[in-house]
């Protein structure tokens, strides 16, 4: 599979850091981010490069060369195939590919080239394949969604809405970010109807004829049922920022990125919701009784930057009481979401069980009420979320406010935390007053 690296931008906000190399070319612990991407690349078999260039693209070509070379700051082989499509004059984030979609003839990966990131690109490229879409964009929660595009999709993946940052927004939503990594068919290029031969020539208003890849390719997809998103914990962070680049060089000192691969073996704390997250209301079905515990967005923010992941596992009968309906039970999650990512906080994932052994609810769903592997205290939904995420569960934690919880913890292998101000003991690895004591205790 082709993969193609945009690495045309002047990299003006970060100027500061260094204006007289393309900001592809500015070094982590001596290596250029782009020679990190490529060798990530390389070690999973993607050899097969174009790199789009403009901007002091010469130093680029000259470091790089062919691909046949060997890195001056590692001194190690390439080890790839690379070629070059250098824009004379700007085309927007997504013209170059017009210029070069006669070497497009099957799905390729496209990239941006100020990105650090280590990820496992073939699951993320056999995801695209199942579901069998032109677009599959890679999406993670970031700890600003509050200023950054927002990607809506349904519970196959298939996007209905693309949200850019000057869109108007609902109240509550999922923290779900385009981090800049694609699968795409060259098929999309036809769709938008711009002929290659216009792109970077004067147009009627006396402008240069650009593409913006957002919003003129990938957008207009969204509700078409062709465009997915792969929901990945994985590291991808834009280091377009002064501030974004030395948040990047320590999270790569500290191991952090590599560590974050789905190859490797992840660590997770696993939280229980009602009671542990949010107020304890009973069951709760009406969204405006959600309210998080005071302190947990900061503990949950210790939790993600301390490389665990953060992942909710939940008991919600009220689904199959016919209380509340999964479109319903989403917008309550939404705004949890929201309201973490307010304060810097977010979720890797949320597991929830809608089902209920006992009948004779009025307006029961009959279909739920049955005796599950996911309810707790069985540990299904803990061993959904390690085979999804490849978590070790022995080096994780359940966190929650019941004996239900520990049980669910203790099932699934995981050392296990109550949260009580009493002497209750179900076999929990320890107990404490808060998810902040705990955090404080573990970081």
């Amino acid at each position: 599979m082709k993969v193609v690296i945009m690495a045309g931008g002047k990299g003006t906000r970060i100027s500061s850091v260094a204006s007289d190399i393309p900001k592809p070319m500015i070094k982590i612990e001596d290596v250029p981010v782009l020679e990190r991407e490529i060798e990530c690349l390389k070690n999973q078999g993607f050899d097969d490069i174009i790199i789009t260039v403009s901007h002091l693209g010469n130093i680029i070509m000259d470091y790089f060369g062919d691909g046949s070379g060997s890195s001056p700051a590692t001194g190690k082989p390439f080890g790839v195939h690379i070629e070059y499509y250098f824009e004379k004059e700007p085309l927007g984030n997504a013209g170059a590919l017009f210029k070069i979609k006669d070497k497009l003839t099957s799905d390729f990966l496209l990239l941006n080239a100020d990105a650090m990131f280590d990820v496992d690109f073939n699951r993320f490229v056999a995801f695209h394949q199942k579901h069998g879409g032109l677009v599959t964009l890679f999406t993670h929660p970031n700890s600003h969604p509050y200023d950054s595009g927002l990607i809506i999709a349904d519970k196959n993946g298939a996007v209905k809405k693309w949200l850019a940052k000057e869109d108007e927004r609902p109240t509550y939503y999922k923290n779900r970010v385009n981090a800049g990594l694609h699968v795409i068919n060259p098929e999309v290029l036809e769709l938008v109807g711009i002929d290659a031969d216009s792109v970077g020539k004067i147009s009627a208003d006396g402008k240069p004829v650009k593409v913006d890849l957002d919003r003129q390719l990938l957008k207009p997809l969204a509700g078409t049922g062709k465009m997915f998103c792969y929901d990945s914990p994985e590291y991808v962070k834009d280091m377009g920022t002064p501030d974004r680049y030395y948040s990047v060089c320590k999270d790569c000192e500290e191991g952090r990125i590599s560590a974050k691969n789905l190859k490797h073996k992840q660590k997770a704390i696993f939280l229980d919701r009602d009671g542990t997250i949010n107020k304890y209301v009973g069951f709760l079905r009406n969204i405006d009784e959600f309210e998080l515990i005071n302190g947990v967005a900061e503990a949950i923010r210790k939790i993600n930057e301390s490389g665990y992941l953060a992942i909710v596992v939940t008991n919600q009968p009220v689904i199959a009481r016919g209380e509340v309906s999964f479109e319903e039970l989403e917008e309550i999650h939404n705004k949890m979401e929201t309201l973490l990512g307010k304060e810097g906080a977010y979720l890797d994932a949320i597991y929830y069980c809608p089902h209920h052994p006992h009948r004779g609810y009025e307006g029961e769903r009959p279909e739920l009420k049955i005796d599950c592997d996911c309810r707790k205290p069985k540990p299904g939904m803990l061993f959904k979320a390690a085979e999804d995420f490849n978590i070790d569960l022995s080096q994780s934690w359940m966190i929650g406010d019941g004996e239900n919880d520990v049980k669910a913890g203790i099932n699934a292998g995981c050392k296990t935390v109550l949260l009580s101000n009493s002497d209750e003991n179900y076999g929990q690895t320890m107990t404490v007053s808060s998810i902040a004591e705990f955090i404080h205790s573990l970081v």
